[in-house]
C-alpha cells in the first residue's frame, strides 16, 4: 500500500499548488510519499524543492495508471467532477481531498530578514496570455524588482528582463520573497509567505485565478486589487506604511495533522 500526493500544476495554473503541497510533504518528515504532477518539466525539478519521489502524469486520469487499488491519495486540484471523486474514493482506501484555499506556509518564511528590495513585482509562474505584458502601466512607474516565473517562455523573459531595471530568476524565489518590504503578486501563495516574512503583500485577482483566498486575505487585512483598477492601486500605495496587517501564525500546518491522521504516519 502506497501513498500519494497529486497537485495540479502546468502552464494554465501555475505553482501554487505545488509550493503548498512540497511545503506539506518536507512537514511530514520521513513519510514515504510520492508527489505525483500533472507536468513532467516540474516533477523532475521536484527534489530542488524537497521532494525526493515525484512522477509527471501528464493528466489526472493517469493517476490510477501510476497507483493500485487500496492505496491513499492526497488530492490537490478542482479538476475531478462529482463522479471522478467518487470513483477515487472507491479506488483508494483513504481519499484526502485538500481544500483550493488551504494556508500552508512553511517556517522558513517566518524568520525575519532584512527588506533589501523595496517593492517586487511577481505576478506569478505562469503568463500564458500574457498579461503580466499588457498590464506593464499598472506598476512600472514604480520601478519595482521583477520575479520571473517557472513557465513563462524564453523570448517573453527577454522581453521583461530589458523593461525591468531589476530582476530575478526563478531560482531566486524564496530570496525575493522574504527581502521583499512590499510584494506585489497574483499568487495566493506568494502574499502567505511574503507577509510571514514580515513584508507587505498586495494581491492582485488575476480573472483566471481562484477567488477563494479573498476570505482569507480580507480576514488578513491584506489589500485585494481587481481588474487592475490603478486609482485604488494608487491609493493602496500611498498608505501602505500605515497599513495595519494581520500577523500570519506559525506552524499553520492543519493540512499536516489532518494527513498525519488520516494516513496514521
Amino acid at each position: 500500500m502506497k501513498n500519494y500526493y497529486y497537485v495540479h500544476t502546468g502552464h494554465r495554473i501555475g505553482l501554487d499548488r505545488f509550493r503548498r503541497a512540497c511545503t506539506t510533504i518536507r512537514a511530514l518528515g520521513d513519510a514515504d510519499i510520492t508527489l505525483l504532477c500533472s507536468d513532467f518539466r516540474i516533477a523532475q525539478v521536484a527534489r530542488d524543492f524537497g521532494v525526493e519521489k515525484s512522477v509527471g502524469i501528464d493528466v489526472v486520469r493517469n493517476i490510477p495508471h501510476i497507483a493500485n487499488h487500496g492505496d491513499k491519495l492526497i488530492f490537490d486540484s478542482d479538476e475531478a467532477n462529482p463522479v471522478m471523486l467518487e470513483d477515487m474514493k472507491q479506488f483508494f482506501s483513504t481519499f484526502i481531498h485538500v481544500k483550493s484555499n488551504e494556508v500552508v506556509v512553511d517556517d522558513k518564511y517566518c524568520e525575519q530578514k532584512d527588506k533589501t528590495i523595496k517593492i517586487a513585482y511577481f505576478f506569478g509562474d505562469d503568463d500564458y496570455e500574457k498579461d503580466l505584458e499588457k498590464n506593464l502601466s499598472f506598476v512600472e512607474d514604480l520601478n519595482p524588482d521583477l520575479l520571473l516565473g517557472f513557465y513563462y517562455f524564453l523570448d517573453y523573459e527577454d522581453m521583461l528582463k530589458e523593461k525591468f531595471k531589476n530582476y530575478h530568476e526563478f531560482e531566486d524565489y524564496d530570496e525575493v520573497i522574504q527581502k521583499s518590504e512590499i510584494l506585489i503578486t497574483a499568487s495566493p501563495q506568494a502574499v502567505l509567505e511574503n507577509l510571514a516574512s514580515g513584508g507587505k503583500p498586495i494581491y492582485i485577482q488575476r480573472d483566471d485565478y481562484i477567488t477563494e483566498f479573498q476570505e482569507i486575505f480580507e480576514n488578513l487585512n491584506i489589500p485585494i486589487i481587481k481588474k487592475y483598477n490603478k486609482a485604488e492601486f494608487i491609493e493602496v500605495i500611498s498608505s501602505i506604511n500605515s497599513h495595519n496587517y494581520v500577523k500570519l501564525k506559525q506552524n499553520n500546518y492543519n493540512l499536516v495533522d489532518l494527513i498525519k491522521e488520516n494516513l496514521t504516519l
